[in-house]
């Protein structure tokens, strides 16, 4: 059986070193906004169609796009999320809340 040659054993130590995000990881934190709503961080991600709320609690929710004549609006028909840019709202209960969101930002590995 041949051994392998230390080129090949430094290239997979380097792949395995590498300090920066992933493509995938680069193309998800361009869809996603890191919220905040009063001492509780809300992050969304938006795909065709939809906005993926990941609540304070740890919960997921899906939300569908609904056509509006200017800006956003997201709804499951008991939350509603409705914006423009980085100025979001957020109804829940009848309650509205706003959200203070700026872009994603992907954590350094350490």
């Amino acid at each position: 059986m041949r051994k392998p040659s230390l080129f090949v054993a430094f290239a997979i130590l380097l792949g395995a070193c590498q300090q920066g995000p992933s493509k995938d990881e680069i193309e998800a934190a361009a869809k996603t906004i890191d919220c905040a709503r009063a001492d509780e961080r809300i992050v969304i991600r938006f795909d065709e169609g939809e906005a993926r709320l990941l609540m304070p609690d740890g919960t997921r929710v899906n939300l569908y796009q609904v056509q509006v004549p200017t800006g956003l609006r997201y709804t499951n028909g008991l939350m509603d999320l409705r914006g423009k840019g980085f100025d979001f709202t957020l109804v829940r209960d009848g309650y509205v809340s706003t959200l203070t969101c700026k872009q994603y930002e992907i954590p350094k590995k350490e």
